[in-house]
């Protein structure tokens, strides 16, 4: 076949035609990614805000579920109601937050201040011999290189302002977006659906459950694993008496969410307030409390908690999630792994492996109501576990039309 493909070069071995054939292959495929990743760059504004909404709304939807189900609220108001209650208490804390750095800031600078004589009469009694006279020399140096920068400082002021702007239009179209995955998330996926050609769309449809279920314990995972390591860097700070305890388990709980880099950084920040603060000794407690912390949320915390749902090997996890830095920065870091994780079990799916059996099998239906496939109760299971076909015959091998003979012989 690839012989008829490829037409006859007399004057070249056929493996040699045959790998230029591969690599034209190859570097078309290269370019388009290339293209690609510009688009998205380009579009991030937009794409970012989105991919934020996806993971809320993977998150926060069991709570739209029990309101619009349990407490039978119309399911706009329960999504809003879920929307406003996340807000609260992001604000709460932002509140709390902002209290105890204020009143915490003026001890902390003569702590600073004290700490930093401290490290001059070290820095001056050491074979370096670094005194104040030096560092003063140095530190005027440094004004005077940033007194001779204003048009920089200036642009870099107008910067800031644009990316404000741009972070308030994002988090307009994060919200907006929440509040429509919510609503009529499941709708807008069918509705998505029916563009694919008919022999597709029941082996996609299936695929993407599997992804989703994959991105929705992702989500609760990690908000779990965030809230214990910041609850073990508060408590560990609060024994210590170190300050500002809830604004670094605050820091803690936000760095979470970015895989392994995120845990580097988290760990830093409580060590060197701790520093300052009490000195060495007590910041290397505080880093001891920090790697513990890390290492039980690591080996025991994940494994459990996600198990199959998003088995990616730690090397895969640091490779994507280093990529994904460059090309994106902080957002790649943060999205890596739950996008790589929802097309693992995508692909699995597809390739005759279904990672999640007890799901079962749901047809494409333009009449779908808007709730997860993970969070449906006993009785819907039941009724679709005599529908599902065994995971080694897979809907995805059926056509539409059988899966509707199934649904046709349960009624």
């Amino acid at each position: 076949m690839v012989r008829r493909l490829i037409p006859k070069v007399e004057h070249l071995p056929y493996p040699v035609v045959l790998s230029a054939a591969w690599s034209a292959c190859l570097l078309l495929i290269a370019g388009g990614l290339v293209l690609l990743g510009k688009v998205v760059s380009q579009l991030l504004i937009v794409i970012i805000p989105l991919l934020v909404a996806v993971l809320l709304a993977a998150m926060l939807m069991p709570i739209t579920n029990f309101l619009n189900r349990k407490v039978r609220w119309p399911r706009a108001l329960a999504s809003l109601a879920t929307i406003f209650a996340v807000l609260g208490v992001i604000g709460g804390a932002v509140a709390l937050l902002t209290t105890q750095l204020a009143s915490g800031i003026p001890q902390m600078a003569d702590s600073a201040r004290n700490g930093g004589r401290e490290l001059l009469n070290s820095l001056a009694n050491s074979p370096f011999h670094v005194t104040s006279d030096r560092l003063e020399a140095a530190i005027a140096q440094a004004k005077e290189s940033m007194g001779g920068s204003g048009k920089e400082v200036v642009s870099g002021a107008v910067e800031a302002g644009h990316t404000v702007v741009d972070s308030f239009a994002g988090l307009l179209i994060c919200l907006i977006a929440l509040f429509f995955f919510l609503h009529h998330g499941q709708k807008m996926w069918q509705f998505c659906l029916w563009f694919l050609p008919q022999a597709a769309r029941e082996p996609t449809n299936q695929a993407m459950r599997r992804a989703w279920r994959s991105v929705s314990v992702y989500s609760h995972t990690q908000v779990l694993v965030a809230l214990i390591n910041a609850t073990g860097v508060g408590v560990g700070a609060l024994v210590l008496g170190v300050p500002f305890a809830f604004p670094m388990a605050f820091v803690v709980f936000l760095l979470s969410f970015i895989p392994i880099v995120g845990a580097l950084i988290s760990g830093v920040i409580p060590a060197l307030v701790a520093f300052v603060d009490q000195g060495p000794v007590t910041a290397l407690i505080m880093v001891i409390i920090v790697i513990v912390v890390h290492q039980c949320e690591a080996h025991i915390l994940q494994p459990f908690l996600m198990g199959r749902a998003v088995a990616l090997h730690p090397l895969v996890v640091i490779v994507v999630v280093a990529a994904a830095t460059y090309i994106f920065g902080i957002a790649g870091a943060l999205f890596a792994v739950p996008v790589v994780a929802a097309g693992n079990s995508a692909v699995r799916y597809l390739a005759g492996h279904d990672p999640f059996p007890d799901m079962g099998y749901r047809e494409v239906s333009p009449h779908a109501e808007d709730e997860p496939d993970d969070h449906r109760d006993d009785r819907e299971r039941e009724q679709e576990a005599t529908v599902a076909k065994p995971a080694s015959d897979a809907p995805r091998n059926s056509t539409p039309e059988a899966g509707g003979k199934h649904a046709a012989a349960e009624h």
